[in-house]
């Protein structure tokens, strides 16, 4: 026996495998300046069964593919001119390691096994395609410190399917067979490295996971591209313009900024006559009275509670002050929503419908505010002018030069009770679409969180998920449950339909999570559900939404499995900052506190608008341009359109604003705002004189690919874009004057060549 495993560790199984390399100069890291023919090239590899140490030889050079795991017995040992295979009978796992014509084919099978970890992968430093893409040398002490301890699923923390580590002489490119049930789990001690973890959950029938193993140059260009051919071979890749041709209103994202827009409430302080309705107040009891108990049956007890502290307050005094009015606003707003305003002794005679059940959603919303117009008269506007202030801001929005953008609502509520404003944004050329969730699920129906309820009741019981130890997966923050995808398309197609039943002009949709790569392996004995078919699910929607009725689709996150279905995606270019720490999300009194959901006195909820510094080590890992890569861009500019994460916007983060502004221009990323009467005036001429630069570049360059990506400082802070042949863009982020190449280029700079005229363009 001893004499066997002796041998077993002396095992050398050598397969030639030819690949096709970028054969570049390995001096400074990416410094190239236009991408390389692509030859073939030779690489041999080893292995030793009992420990799966893998090495690659190229050019004579042996680097590990995969450092050696502890001793373990080795059976069943078979070996071909192109293969080999193994099992490991005290762990219950087998390998099959195939020569196949550019790579090798890597596959690992559980044999009853519940889990394996292979590889363990150690370089000098690393590609990943964390969020847009990140550049992570294995000696960074930022990088030591974020990830320390950390354990990245990777469906739910990269945006792609591979990872690439940097050896001394050429890079390793590891692609995923299967991507989900799958962690990196990363030490830091002495420098960065990480292992692979795969789980076999009982539930899932598919017991393998395995990588197609390439080597390329060190050279984000040569790893992008390895993926790109992978994606293609796959049937997994389709760009923009393939998408237009089955829905042309694609090509309304192309120079489309991303506009988050808040009409708060249709009725606005203008809209009244506020001494008049004072004078009147003994004449609108019954109505009040009604209105009032109309906000409790509807479970608005705060605003009707409110509401009647004020009319009592307001029969006493004069003039009504600033918070009474927005008291008042916030019932009338909110009782336009209610199904049981109506009553004959307060309204008299209406004519129309009167039974607010057989009501659509729109429809709804034109009786009550028919009936708020007849109890108070000449005290408030006609309904056709509620909510023409947003209309006239969208239309100021056209004509200082956005001639094209992305509009989304935070509520499909609000398109429906001001259809002018949908009619409007469709008038100007913009795409314009609600903000709708599947992901999380309610008990009951809450007025402020709409999306979380459905009219099927059983759902919550009977189509939610459960865990491996036998309990309910909790929704977002912790409320409610999670909704199985799988069970929840009739409830899809059920909502889409009546928010649309009275035709209001949406040509858009963005669907809340589906993108995020945040799936669930569902244990409910009556709906099993693996991740993969989670996905699938989500997948399904997002198509629904899409080809049947015809709408731009969007989604949180950016998953590149989701890249067919959708046309853009948001999350990617900077994602929600880091949650567990408490000066982010708790301490209010945190000058890095990022925000509240709440928007105080009917504002934007100031989680989108409140401008905060932050953090050095968060702004190495989120904004430095050093540690970025434009990993996504490389395979999918022309495929999906990806921004910021909406709580991140573009003018979220003190003194980094100017910097993520090169960032958009560099790659090719929409910045995203949020927008009402005050953001606009506040920020305006910022924001327009940005869209006039960045718009034609982007109309031009998303329909692309990218050809090149250039480093083209020592300290990494002037990079370059090329897009097809013919547009370039260069960006010196540091604040003093540098070169690029022989052309000399300001601090805090860009220059835009599309090859018919050069822009130069600086930020603060």
């Amino acid at each position: 026996m001893k004499q066997v495993r002796e041998w077993m560790l002396t095992v050398r199984i050598i397969i030639s495998v030819n690949l096709l390399v970028c054969i570049l100069s390995y001096g400074q890291l990416f410094a190239f300046q236009q991408v390389k023919p692509v030859v073939p090239a030779d690489f041999t590899f080893e292995v030793i069964p009992e420990t799966f140490e893998l090495n690659l030889y190229y050019n004579g050079i042996a680097e590990k593919a995969g450092d050696p795991l502890p001793p373990m017995r080795v059976s069943n040992l078979k070996k071909t001119a192109d293969s080999v295979s193994w099992f490991y009978p005290d762990v219950l796992v087998s390998v099959n390691i195939v020569k196949k014509e550019n790579y090798l084919d890597v596959n690992i099978r559980s044999e009853g096994a519940g889990k394996f970890v292979w590889p363990h992968v150690q370089a000098e430093s690393y590609m990943l395609p964390l969020w847009e893409g990140k550049y992570i040398p294995a000696k960074d002490n930022y990088w030591k410190s974020f990830l320390k301890h950390q354990s990245l699923d990777f469906p739910g923390s990269f945006s792609m399917g591979f990872f690439a580590a940097n050896k001394p002489e050429y890079t390793i490119v590891y692609v995923l067979k299967n991507v989900f049930n799958s962690d990196l789990h990363f030490d830091v001690n002495p420098d960065i490295s990480f292992s692979f973890f795969h789980q076999f959950p009982s539930i899932n029938p598919d017991k393998t996971y395995g990588f197609s193993i390439y080597v390329t140059a060190n050279d984000p260009v040569a790893v992008s591209t390895v993926y790109k051919n992978y994606i293609r071979e796959k049937n997994r890749f389709e760009t923009l313009e393939e998408k237009a041709a089955k829905n042309p209103n694609v090509r309304k994202l192309y120079g489309a900024p991303h506009i988050y827009f808040w009409p708060h409430g249709l009725i606005t302080v203008k809209n009244i006559r506020w001494k008049q309705l004072q004078a009147s107040w003994p004449a609108k009891e019954k109505f009040f009275s009604r209105l009032i108990q109309s906000l409790k049956d509807n479970e608005e007890d705060d605003a009707a509670n409110a509401f009647n502290q004020v009319w009592l307050e307001c029969k006493k005094q004069t003039p009504i002050n600033d918070y009474q009015k927005r008291i008042i606003l916030e019932a009338l707003n909110k009782v336009l929503r209610t199904k049981a305003l109506y009553q004959p002794d307060v309204f008299g005679s209406m004519p129309g419908t009167t039974s607010a059940s057989a009501l659509s959603e729109q429809q709804l919303y034109v009786w009550n505010k028919r009936l708020i117009k007849k109890a108070l008269g000449d005290v408030i506007d006609d309904p056709g002018d509620w909510g023409k202030e947003n209309v006239s801001l969208m239309a100021d929005m056209y004509q200082s030069g956005i001639k094209k953008a992305w509009i989304g609502l935070s509520d499909w509520a609000d398109g429906l009770k001001n259809p002018l404003l949908v009619e409007e944004a469709n008038k100007s050329g913009y795409l314009i679409g609600p903000y709708d969730s599947y992901h999380s699920i309610h008990s009951k129906e809450d007025r402020e969180w709409r999306t979380c309820w459905f009219p099927d009741s059983s759902l919550y019981d009977n189509a939610t998920v459960t865990n491996a130890s036998g309990k309910k997966t909790g929704g977002f923050i912790g409320v409610g449950r999670q909704l199985n995808p799988t069970l929840a398309f009739p409830s899809v197609k059920q909502r889409v339909a009546a928010i649309l039943s009275d035709r209001i002009p949406y040509n858009s949709w963005f669907v809340d999570c589906d993108a995020t790569g945040e799936v669930f392996d569902d244990y409910s004995p009556s709906h099993v559900t693996t991740k993969e078919q989670d996905f699938k699910a989500r997948l399904q929607r997002m198509e629904y939404i899409g080809n049947e009725v015809a709408m731009v689709v969007g989604s949180e996150g950016g998953n590149d499995f989701t890249a067919k279905s959708l046309a853009f995606a948001q999350g990617l270019e900077m994602p929600v900052l880091f949650w567990g720490d408490p000066d982010l999300r708790e301490n209010k009194n945190s000058p890095y506190y990022v925000g509240s959901y709440w928007g105080q006195g009917g504002t934007i909820p100031s989680i989108y608008t409140k401008v905060i510094p932050i953090k050095e080590r968060y702004e190495k890992i989120y904004v430095d341009p050093t540690y970025s890569l434009p990993l996504f861009r490389l395979v999918y500019n022309d495929a999906v359109i990806t921004t910021a994460h909406w709580e991140n916007g573009s003018l979220k983060l003190k003194d980094e604003v100017g910097t993520r502004m090169l960032s958009e221009l560099l790659y090719n990323t929409p910045p995203l705002y949020h927008i009402d009467q005050a953001e606009w005036k506040l920020n305006k001429t910022r924001i327009i004189d940005h869209i006039k630069v960045w718009s034609p570049l982007h109309e031009k360059a998303v329909i692309l690919p990218v050809t090149a990506f250039n480093i083209l400082s020592d300290d990494r802070q002037v990079q370059q874009m090329i897009y097809g042949n013919q547009i370039k863009v260069t960006v010196n982020f540091s604040n003093k004057a540098a070169m690029a190449g022989t052309v000399p280029i300001k601090a805090r700079s860009a220059i835009i060549d599309d090859g018919i005229k050069k822009v130069n363009y600086s930020v603060q």
